[in-house]
């Protein structure tokens, strides 16, 4: 049986994307066939099918870090034929035949019923940017964090991870300020819940060693200058979670929010999340954390046979939210 994927081929040193017929045992092992519904469109499978990041580990592989559809196949006692799953990091799209195809084949240890209060479309529409940005908050909250310790600013807001962020936190009672180089969507974050939505040179955050205590946590997807400046605004026992590096991956600071302000710098890594926190926190992301405007984060619908021209327009930042894949 024939299906449709993305597939990416090294070719010298020619990074590229196309669109090929497959055959079940042509995919990586495991022990459960998915027959995939929905995908979506991450920043790091927008590097990996254009060779413009060092995204996967071999060649060819089917890209894509996201996956949710129904059980084909099982030799896993878990899972029977036809259960709602998903599938999010874990090696897939990276060093294992990924999302973007019509059958998705993994090991039993990497599927993830679909939580009770999600659709398939939901859970792709959060997909590892809603994973991470809800990852994020649940280490927050561990280390202390509640609303009324201050506001969260959420930078790079406009992206999938960032857009999660602000419909998360709004939606749990935080007030969040939203930080983009793009103020043209103003009107799209305030609709996911942003109290209030600036641009980075707005935020006149000062160079001193410590500055005023202005933010109870950020959500950084920025790196950079920008997470160095923001270490030196929050509050008392504030946290600060690194989730990207859009502006970079390196950021000077010094000890003194720490020492002096108590605040840790968290991280937050989706890719190899335990499977008891990571199913924890997809079943909090169909209840408790579930966005209430989950429906505007998905900006766009593609159909897998046009997936191709999509990776160029996010790399490019003209693209904001989550673009969802129909796989089907």
């Amino acid at each position: 049986m024939g299906f449709l994927a993305c597939r990416v081929f090294q070719e010298g040193d020619q990074i590229t994307g196309r669109l090929v017929s497959m055959d079940i045992d042509e995919l990586s092992p495991g022990d459960v066939v998915i027959k995939a519904e929905w995908s979506g469109i991450n920043y790091k499978d927008a590097l990996a099918v254009t060779g413009r990041g060092r995204i996967l580990k071999r060649f060819p592989l089917n890209a894509g870090i996201d996956v949710a559809g129904h059980v084909a196949s099982s030799s896993d006692p878990r899972f029977g034929i036809g259960d709602a799953v998903l599938v999010n990091g874990m090696g897939l799209g990276e060093a294992h035949d990924g999302g973007f195809a019509q059958y998705v084949r993994v090991p039993g240890d990497w599927v993830v019923p679909l939580p009770p209060g999600l659709t398939l479309f939901e859970a792709m529409t959060l997909g590892t940017a809603g994973f991470t940005a809800a990852l994020a908050l649940h280490r927050m909250e561990e280390n202390g964090q509640r609303p009324d310790t201050g506001p969260i600013v959420v930078t790079g807001a406009t992206g999938g991870v960032g857009s999660a962020a602000v419909s998360i936190l709004a939606a749990s009672g935080y007030h969040v300020m939203a930080v983009t180089g793009r103020p043209e969507h103003k009107a799209y974050l305030k609709a996911l819940g942003a109290a209030e939505v600036v641009t980075p040179d707005a935020l006149a955050l000062g160079t001193r060693p410590l500055e005023s205590a202005r933010y109870g946590g950020v959500i950084d997807n920025v790196g950079g200058a920008l997470l160095s400046a923001l270490l030196r605004h929050v509050h008392l026992w504030g946290n600060v979670v690194a989730v990207g590096n859009a502006g970079g991956p390196e950021f000077d600071a010094t000890v003194y929010p720490f020492i002096l302000r108590g605040v840790s710098l968290l991280g937050a890594s989706s890719a190899n999340c335990p499977m008891p926190l990571r199913a924890a926190v997809w079943r909090r992301l169909g209840g408790p954390l579930k966005p209430s405007h989950l429906a505007h984060i998905a900006t766009r619908t593609i159909r897998l046979e046009e997936i191709l021209g999509s990776f160029a327009p996010l790399l490019e930042r003209k693209l904001h939210g989550r673009i969802l894949v129909e796989c089907r």
